[in-house]
């Protein structure tokens, strides 16, 4: 390492932890290096549209993250025609009703996770990613320079200055920052989703349903579970996913952590009353299930931050994934920090820098977890009878659509920034290794 430069470790190599090392590898003041658990990218979850403000992002941390996204995701169309994301209630005296066209926009795309996160390595050194350093424990000493020493699984140790964990759902990281016990730290199913998905050949799936997914996003919403249609890899390869609300209503929270919860068979005679086209979907999911696991996400942690250890992505706050914004939200993080340690030249400015991440990032992707249980309550049926009133059902998602999509992303940058050259113009901010700005002596921000 370039004596001088501050040495930032990111741990995992997922969306947010990519991005944001993407961005910072092109700062000559900092030594970044990406710790990835796994020996290699998997295809995992449902595929990905990417929503205006998660294009927003990429864009402010480096364009090379929008392009590698455009080069690699399926267009859903003709680059100027307006796509959208279709819900459609599958049951009940509105069955068919289209209530909702979410993430309208030209040229919408679809790229599968393991394709999005090759592309965003190709922008990163070879040498600045490690593979299979799956991060076990955390120590900080009292010395100035590589003050986090991170200890992996295969023996290994690695030091840095500053450790931003991007180390997912059930992550270390986190579990270091508020503690193992905290009622925060562990994921959670308060509804008690089972996800179940079939990746299956569009050709094959052709034969068995009359639906057509490949030009829109489809969401079928009904009372025993949510059918989401995604065309991946270059229009050959169908993600149809079924998510039952109660489907995993008794899940420990030690099953939600290993992954495995060996579910009850997906029974299409429980979806006689769906429309058609839903029934064939789920048959399809039935017949060909390749995966199903329990829905999780975060309860809110307190704060993001502490000294020079910070969480992102989902680590900080994962989201079930019904609003379509978890991505979105962990770009919007990388953004925010990529935006900051442009400015941190000094060992003594990073615990500020953190702070104003958290600071400006918590109230935002907190609100987005809320709203992502909150869709899958309506899209359940389960929320305050909306599903009965469709025009109120509409109105309800282009509330949240305007939330996530229209948002300022550059301004909540500005924010972050402003922040941060506050405090850093504050008196005795050596002290200030508190998240939110506090300090030892008594918790408040200096003035």
């Amino acid at each position: 390492m370039a004596e001088g430069r501050v040495k930032v470790a990111i741990v995992g190599g997922g969306i947010a932890g990519l991005a944001l090392a993407a961005g910072l590898a092109k700062k000559p003041h900092i030594d970044v290096h990406v710790y990835e658990g796994s020996p290699a990218f998997k295809d995992i979850g449902a595929g990905l549209a990417l929503h205006l403000n998660a294009i927003k992002a990429m864009v402010l941390i480096d364009p090379g993250l929008k392009q590698a996204y455009f080069d690699r995701a399926l267009s859903m169309g003709e680059e100027h025609q307006e796509m959208t994301t279709e819900v459609i209630l599958a049951q009940g005296p509105h069955q068919g009703r289209l209530v909702a066209e979410l993430g309208r926009a030209k040229g919408r795309k679809t790229i599968s996770r393991a394709d999005l996160l090759e592309g965003y390595v190709s922008l990163i050194p070879r040498e600045s990613i490690s593979f299979g350093k799956k991060l076990v424990k955390i120590t900080e000493t009292l010395s100035d320079k590589h003050a986090v020493r991170l200890s992996f699984q295969d023996g290994t140790e690695a030091t840095a200055d500053c450790l931003l964990g991007a180390d997912g759902i059930h992550s270390v990281t986190r579990a270091y920052l508020l503690g193992a016990d905290h009622p925060a730290t562990s994921p959670k199913n308060h509804d008690g989703w089972q996800i179940y998905q079939a990746l299956i050949s569009n050709k094959h799936a052709h034969e068995q349903t009359t639906l057509e997914w490949e030009s829109n996003v489809v969401l079928l919403a009904g009372p025993r579970g949510l059918i989401n249609c995604l065309s991946l890899n270059k229009n050959t390869i169908l993600s149809a996913s079924i998510s039952v609300h109660g489907g995993a209503s008794s899940t420990p929270e030690h099953v939600i952590r290993e992954g495995n919860t060996y579910p009850k068979p997906l029974d299409p005679a429980l979806y006689a009353d769906y429309s058609d086209e839903a029934q064939q979907i789920v048959r399809i999911v039935a017949n060909n299930t390749t995966a199903s696991w329990p829905a999780a996400d975060h309860d809110h942690a307190p704060f993001y931050a502490r000294g020079r250890v910070a969480m992102l992505g989902d680590a900080a706050h994962t989201a079930l994934p019904f609003s379509g914004n978890g991505a979105a939200q962990a770009l919007e993080d990388a953004a925010v920090l990529d935006a900051l340690f442009a400015e941190v030249r000094h060992l003594d400015q990073i615990s500020r820098a953190l702070t104003a991440f958290s600071e400006v990032r918590k109230p935002r992707s907190q609100a987005v977890v809320d709203m992502g249980r909150k869709f899958g309550r309506v899209y359940a049926y389960a929320e305050d009878g909306m599903h009965e009133d469709p025009e109120r059902m509409g109105a309800f998602f282009a509330e949240m659509a305007a939330f996530t999509n229209d948002f300022d992303v550059s301004g909540q940058n500005d924010a972050a920034m402003e922040i941060y050259r506050r405090l850093d113009e504050v008196n005795g901010v050596n002290g200030m290794n508190g998240a939110n700005g506090t300090n030892g002596a008594n918790g408040k921000l200096r003035n």
